[in-house]
């Protein structure tokens, strides 16, 4: 099966069914989502036992995707954040059960006075989305956006239960880290990890590196229909537009618009796979690493069609099972990328793609390549 399509990378000793299982993605994939290109990059102890990649970067099929291609993993940049907000907690600039409105006066306006950065991060807030329809492109109008939210009311009772927030969580903790900070996240992306190849608003000089995405033919499923998930997902102007593409990528949107590879995504998983070090130096300390991780709520989400055990920022495995067998924290994002850490075993593995599925969680695709991956130890 292998020799159907050109595969790259490396494949380590005892892992080739994870090679055989990336390529069926490709000829026989779950649903007909058969690839376009495609990268998954795991690491056991900070070393990479499977980094392959195949496939084009346009839907042309004139260039070849190659281990320096970028792609826009949208939600799965949550991981990101949501570790880009634990290190500013260990160097003491930010603690998760402060109350956001500290650092951010303005947010604690309408019943918000009591979220914590803790509540915030776990989707906690009530602030999913706008609670009126609005234009599609004041998201790039950072202000404009951050006035709104600030003074609007929250859809339920903050801490009472989550209810994923789309993207207004970027905008969110994105003004408490740079408050709290004095750098926005995608500054604090480039300054404090240059080594990996993660970019939370792409500088037009990388455009070109960046793959085109096939989009969805079907919307996500919901379930049944209601104010909450109308503002998350589907009223007018619940999501950038109307702007053009160069000027999304160069938007800061930590919770929407990361750019990246597998191999840098699962490099800073690799920072809770491994007891918070990344290629030999300490990002987290073993305290701040379990607040990061630890459950912040366990329950039916709002938004989406799930019972959800949040950490701050990170999806925790307990009853997902969408990130392997173990206990184990990650994020997806919308259309199938992944990544995730597994601590029990020191790995780390990230998974992207061009051709996107309706899927916000679980995709088929990389949960058959971390079956393949697991069966392999």
């Amino acid at each position: 099966m292998t020799d159907l399509i050109d595969i790259h990378g490396v494949c380590a000793p005892g892992f080739e069914a994870v090679r055989e299982a990336f390529a069926a993605n490709f000829t026989e994939a779950p649903e007909g989502l058969n690839e376009q290109a495609a990268r998954f990059s795991v690491l056991v102890e900070g070393e990479a036992v499977v980094d392959l990649w195949a496939g084009h970067a346009d839907t042309a099929r004139t260039t070849p995707f190659t281990d320096t291609t970028l792609t826009s993993v949208f939600s799965t940049g949550k991981a990101v954040m949501a570790i880009l907000m634990a290190s500013a907690v260990e160097a003491g600039q930010i603690d998760y059960d402060q109350p956001v409105a500290s650092l951010w006066p303005e947010f604690g306006a309408a019943g918000k006075a009591e979220v914590t950065v803790a509540q915030l991060m776990s989707h906690q807030s009530g602030l999913p989305g706008f609670s009126e329809a609005v234009d599609a492109t004041i998201w790039f109008d950072v202000s404009a956006v951050l006035s709104r939210l600030a003074a609007q009311a929250p859809m339920w009772a903050p801490g009472s239960a989550s209810g994923y927030h789309p993207i207004t969580v970027g905008y969110l903790a994105n003004e408490a880290y740079r408050r709290a900070t004095g750098r926005t996240m995608g500054q604090a992306l480039r300054q404090d990890f240059p080594e990996l190849d993660l970019w939370i608003g792409l500088p037009q000089s990388e455009h070109a590196r960046v793959a085109q995405m096939r989009k969805p033919t079907a919307a996500p499923s919901l379930g049944a229909i209601d104010p909450i998930k109308q503002a998350a997902f589907l009223d007018r102007g619940s999501a950038p537009g109307g702007r053009g593409s160069a000027a999304w990528r160069e938007m800061e949107i930590p919770s929407a618009n990361l750019h990246g590879t597998a191999l840098g995504l699962a490099k800073m998983l690799g920072v809770v796979a491994n007891g918070g070090a990344l290629e030999g130096r300490s990002v987290l300390s073993a305290g701040t690493l379990d607040q990061l991780t630890r459950e912040r709520i366990h329950g039916p989400d709002k938004v989406l069609p799930y019972t959800i055990s949040w950490a701050a920022g990170l999806m925790r495995n307990d009853g997902l099972k969408v990130f392997g067998p173990n206990e184990a924290f990650g994020h997806y994002g919308w259309g199938g990328s992944m990544a995730m850490a597994d601590p029990s075993r020191k790995l780390s593995a990230a998974y992207v793609m061009t051709r996107q599925s309706p899927h916000l969680i679980g995709d088929p695709r990389p949960k058959r390549l971390l079956d393949a991956l697991y069966a392999a130890f």
